[in-house]
């Protein structure tokens, strides 16, 4: 492991504490499923990740904040850390391996500390103002990323979550006009598009709806490996609502065929 801070060794720790509860949990034959409000769902395991994740917090950071998805906080001032216990809880609960807890630590409303630990992935990033953007695999060494040098759209490869939430949320239209203008398009959804633009796996990753706690994590992960992160209007922040990604060189082209 690379030399760290006592906030960003904290946010791993945290993270080691949710991945043995929802190691434990994922594919249980006893989970157990509710339905919010807003319909989505939520499992016995993220509420379990959130409180403990919030208990440790309260030992060791009592003059912080936390803003979670299922008890709630705000992020708007001061030290907040922001956290995600289940990022893609629908692929949870089915037994897709495409979840993670994501853990951020913002200041002011910027991100300065964020991981992303998806353990049935075997894959974990995380990032720190300043000190650059680094994943492992498999619980090897840790490895500094970057995102790619693609600087055509033609040759891009983009990424969203679910075509469907451009109709409600955005525009169907503009994100297909993005898509044609590409080389590639697959959905990877959630958490995992962003890190792997981070990764310089694909180039671009575009949401039409996001919470806070989906993106403060990954801002600065894709920030610190050289690429750009806003909302779709162009601004950089996690709590516009919605959210771009990219290597840096594509973001201008993506946000105007964006535009609605």
């Amino acid at each position: 492991m690379l030399a760290v801070t006592a906030d960003l060794e904290l946010a791993l720790q945290l993270a080691d504490a949710a991945d043995r509860i929802t190691v434990e949990r994922f594919r249980s034959r006893d989970l157990e499923v509710d339905r919010k409000p807003d319909r989505t769902p939520v499992t016995d395991a993220d509420l379990a990740v959130e409180d403990a994740i919030r208990e440790v917090l309260a030992e060791h950071r009592p003059e912080d904040t936390v803003a979670g998805e299922e008890r709630g906080g705000s992020s708007d001032t001061g030290r907040v850390w922001v956290v995600d216990p289940i990022d893609g809880t629908k692929n949870f609960l089915r037994g897709v391996p495409a979840w993670a807890t994501l853990i951020a630590l913002v200041e002011d409303n910027r991100p300065l500390v964020g991981v992303v630990s998806a353990p049935a992935l075997g894959k974990r990033w995380w990032a720190e103002r300043g000190a650059g953007a680094h994943c492992s695999t498999g619980g090897g060494a840790a490895e500094r990323i970057s995102v790619s040098g693609v600087r055509e759209l033609s040759d891009a490869y983009v990424s969203t979550t679910h075509l469907g939430t451009w109709v409600e949320h955005h525009s169907r239209e503009a994100y297909l006009r993005l898509v044609d203008a590409c080389w590639e398009n697959r959905a990877f959804g959630d958490f995992w598009q962003h890190c792997l633009v981070a990764e310089g796996v694909i180039d671009l990753a575009a949401e039409p709806v996001v919470n806070p706690w989906d993106v403060a994590a990954v801002q600065v992960l894709v920030e610190e490996a050289g690429g750009q992160f806003t909302d779709l209007r162009g601004t950089p922040r996690f709590d516009g609502g919605n959210a771009l990604s990219s290597n840096g060189h594509l973001h201008r082209a993506a946000l105007q065929l964006l535009d609605q």
